[in-house]
């Protein structure tokens, strides 16, 4: 393997190494995004005070964790046959 060619093999390495922790750093922010949603759902559903009803916020919710994770049940109960 000549000297260029080691290089080149070297830095598509790093960039692989480097595009890993970056999905590893998403993956991360995305677990932490969705617990926050997850608490803000749950208190819209069971929490609130005011009485109104929350059905755009809670659609809203839905929306971004379908754009975030590709299902928009992410956040629903899934310990029951309704959910």
């Amino acid at each position: 393997m000549t000297k260029a060619e080691n290089r080149a093999a070297a830095r598509a390495y790093h960039q692989e190494q480097q595009r890993k922790r970056n999905e590893a750093a998403r993956a991360g922010a995305v677990k932490a995004d969705l617990a926050e949603l997850e608490r803000l759902r749950h208190y819209l559903i069971f929490g609130k005070k005011a009485g109104e009803p929350a059905h755009e916020l809670i659609d809203a919710i839905d929306d971004y964790v379908e754009k975030l994770t590709g299902d928009r049940t992410t956040l629903h109960s899934h310990n029951h046959r309704c959910g």
